[in-house]
C-alpha cells in the first residue's frame, strides 16, 4: 500500500480543523468543526471524531500513514496528553490514545501549537533557509517553538520554545501561569487592548475593543494606542533576545493576529530589538513576519508526522 500522505489535525479553543496532507506541504482534504470548548470531554472528542471521520470518507484515506497533531496547550507528547488553556473539558486528555483508535491503528505524533507553527514556517514559510530560528505565536496567548541545527526542536514535553511565559518584568503583574510579569501579560491581544483601555483610549462608534481596533487608532496616530503597541513590541524583544542569546538564533518569525499590525508592531519591535540584542553574534539577528497564515497549524502537524515516518 502506497503511504504518501499524512492526516494532520489543528486543535484550538475556536476550531478543530483537518487534513490531507502530501509530501510538499500541500492540503489535499480539509474537514472542520467548531470547538465546543465549554462542554464536556466527550464532546470536544467527539468533534475530533468527526473531523476525522471525514477525511477517512475520502478516498485518499488508504494513502495516509501516520497522523499528525498540533494542538493548544499545554501538550505532554510523552504522555500523549493534552491540557488546553481554553478547553476546560480537556484536562491530561489521553488524545493521541483516542485518535490512534479512532484513525484505525494509524501512529500518531503530538507537539504544542507553537511547534506546528515553527515547523511550518520552517518547512515552507519565512523561516525556510534558517538552521536556528525562534517562531512565535503572538494572538489570545503567545506561543513558540525552536528550531536548532535544522531541526524543529519540540523538547521531551512538546513545549519548548514558549516564549510566552519567559518573565521580562520581575515586580510585573501576576500572570495566570503562576509566574510575574509574562510576555505574555504584555505582548497578547487582550492585554494590548485592557492597557490601551486603561490609559484613556476607547474604541470607536463600532465598540470594537480589540488589539485590532487598538492598531487602527495607532496608525492614525493615538499616543494611547501607539504606546500600548510599544510596551507589546518592548515585551517581545526582551524574550526573543533572551531566547537568541542563550540559543544562537539566526532569525525570529512572529506570526499569529497580533502580528496583522504590520508597521504599529514591527517597527517599535526591531527598535526595541536593538536595545536588548546587544552582543556581538546577536547582530545578525532578524526578525520576519510569518506567511504560512491560518494553514500553519495543519502544515505544521503534517511536518511532526512525516518526522515520525
Amino acid at each position: 500500500m502506497h503511504t504518501d500522505l499524512v492526516a494532520a489535525l489543528d486543535i484550538g479553543g475556536t476550531k478543530i480543523a483537518g487534513a490531507l496532507v502530501d509530501g510538499d506541504g500541500s492540503l489535499l482534504v480539509r474537514a472542520q468543526r467548531p470547538t465546543p470548548a465549554r462542554e464536556g470531554a466527550e464532546a470536544v472528542m467527539g468533534s475530533v471524531d468527526e473531523v476525522l471521520g471525514e477525511l477517512m470518507a475520502s478516498p485518499l484515506w488508504d494513502r495516509a500513514g501516520s497522523v499528525g497533531i498540533g494542538s493548544a496547550g499545554p501538550v505532554d507528547a510523552a504522555a500523549g496528553t493534552v491540557s488546553p488553556v481554553n478547553v476546560p473539558g480537556w484536562r491530561d486528555f489521553p488524545l493521541v490514545e483516542r485518535v490512534h483508535k479512532t484513525a484505525g491503528g494509524l501512529s500518531v505524533a503530538l507537539v504544542g501549537d507553537g511547534v506546528a507553527m515553527t515547523a511550518a514556517e520552517h518547512w515552507l514559510g519565512a523561516a525556510r533557509g534558517y538552521d536556528n530560528a525562534l517562531c512565535l505565536v503572538v494572538s489570545t496567548g503567545v506561543g513558540g517553538g525552536l528550531v536548532l541545527g535544522g531541526t524543529p526542536r519540540p523538547g521531551p514535553s512538546g513545549n519548548a520554545g514558549h516564549i510566552g511565559h519567559i518573565s521580562v518584568d520581575l515586580d510585573g503583574d501576576p500572570c495566570p501561569c503562576g509566574a510575574r510579569g509574562c510576555v505574555e501579560g504584555i505582548a497578547s491581544g487582550p492585554n494590548i487592548a485592557r492597557r490601551a483601555l486603561e490609559n484613556g483610549w476607547r474604541p470607536g462608534p463600532d465598540g470594537d475593543a480589540t488589539a485590532a481596533a487598538v492598531a487602527v487608532s495607532a496608525r492614525a496616530g493615538d499616543p494611547v494606542a501607539i504606546a500600548s503597541y510599544e510596551r507589546a513590541a518592548q515585551a517581545l524583544a526582551a524574550g526573543i533576545a533572551a531566547t537568541a542569546t542563550l540559543a544562537d538564533l539566526d532569525i525570529a518569525v512572529v506570526g499569529g493576529g497580533v502580528a496583522g499590525a504590520g508597521d504599529v508592531l514591527f517597527v517599535p519591535l526591531r527598535r526595541s530589538l536593538r536595545e536588548y540584542a546587544t552582543l556581538s553574534y546577536l547582530r545578525r539577528l532578524t526578525v520576519a513576519p510569518a506567511v504560512m497564515g491560518t494553514d500553519a497549524g495543519l502544515v505544521g502537524a503534517a511536518a511532526a508526522a512525516i518526522a515520525l515516518r
